[in-house]
């Protein structure tokens, strides 16, 4: 290191590329290896990237975690084998394949033979060996790559089933339940990397439903609103904020009793009085399609003219209250469904006060 300076001549670039230089040189990761053989050895299990795409800023990040760890378990004693690995199962390598040659359905690859789209897949695992082999080695990570492992090797395989059934004989395997988005198509469940690589913004129909009140000596109901109202079969709870103020009204022409935000009373519709016809004929204005997530009760609207408020409450009050479902679907699930729980996520900005929950359409339900 004689001949490092400093001053506006010194370049770190090209200081790490004459180390990196005499690394190679004198095989400094292989004499390591070689020395510390007969110490203890420190396993590090290391999450090997998919063979699928490039390095980022995230592989290297981590990569240079990773690097501290081993260097430093070597540095106490210890003999560390590091060697770099392949992630060749999951969609991402099918998606390049069907991307590729256009499939769009199992009918396509059971036409083509499963055997030959294998082989395709197995085609593209060692695609971008030479630029990541390039970029680790730059940032100076000390790893095997000549003596690799691809998760699709049968050893590698026969080795997680032969780990997961330790775990399945000592009882430490269980069955959970989980929401997770769905590939109908791949017929598998996908990671929210995988579900997000397909994602737009749609405009969807607004609506708010009414959710009765069981018991309720007036009829009274919850009104819930949703930009997704493909998703209310599913229904099984209303979320309100405990800390808000929620009121009953009443609407002056046929009567029905609602219980909403009392900040959010726009998102009610507004009715008028039609001139020369009975009591009860109205004209109803309401919302329509919305593109977010936001209200649409920019409008100014006199609430007033239709509902008339006969109590208010605090959300708290509300939590525990039964209502009837819209749909007998999940009537099995009715002592513990079906109900008013609370939460701080139901915002003032916009719907009524009270989410519909579906809890198979999301982790947050």
């Amino acid at each position: 290191m004689d001949d490092v300076c400093e001053g506006k001549d010194f370049s770190f670039p090209k200081q790490e590329e004459k180390i990196l230089q005499r690394w190679t040189e004198i095989k400094a990761f292989e004499t390591q290896l070689e020395r510390t053989k007969d110490l203890p050895e420190y396993i590090f299990y290391d999450g090997p990237p998919f063979a699928t795409g490039l390095p980022h800023y995230g592989h290297i990040l981590a990569g240079t975690i990773k690097d501290i760890v081993t260097r430093y378990q070597t540095m106490k004693g210890h003999h560390v084998t590091r060697r770099f690995g392949w992630d060749c199962h999951g969609l991402p390598v099918e998606f390049e394949i069907d991307t590729k040659l256009g499939i769009k359905s199992r009918e396509d690859v059971m036409k083509m033979g499963i055997d030959k789209y294998n082989e395709e897949c197995r085609s593209i695992v060692t695609r971008y060996v030479t630029e990541w082999e390039k970029i680790v080695t730059r940032t100076g990570r000390w790893i095997d790559f000549k003596n690799d492992y691809k998760t699709m090797d049968l050893n590698f395989m026969e080795t997680v089933w032969w780990v997961f059934s330790q775990l399945f004989d000592k009882g430490l395997v269980y069955r959970g339940f989980k929401v997770m988005p769905y590939s109908t198509g791949c017929k598998t469940p996908l990671s929210n990397f995988e579900a997000n690589s397909n994602y737009k913004e749609v405009p969807d129909p607004e609506i708010v439903a009414a959710f009765p009140i069981v018991d309720d000596p007036d009829g009274t109901a919850f009104v819930a609103w949703t930009t997704t109202p493909w998703t209310l079969p599913s229904n099984l709870a209303l979320c309100v904020n405990a800390n808000f103020v929620y009121v009953k009204v009443r609407n002056k022409f046929n009567g029905k009793i609602y219980v909403i935000a009392e900040s959010r009373l726009s998102e009610l519709p507004i009715e008028k009085q039609k001139k020369g016809v009975p009591n009860g004929s109205v004209n109803v204005s309401g919302n329509s399609n919305s593109k977010t997530k936001g209200s649409s009760s920019g409008k100014t609207k006199n609430v007033g003219d239709t509902y008339e408020v006969l109590d208010k409450f605090s959300g708290a009050s509300l939590v525990g209250t039964k209502y009837v479902p819209l749909f007998n679907y999940f009537v099995e699930f009715s002592d513990v469904a079906f109900r008013v729980v609370a939460d701080d996520y139901v915002t003032p900005d916009s719907g009524t006060g009270a989410v519909h929950c579906a809890p198979a359409f999301g982790e947050d339900d």
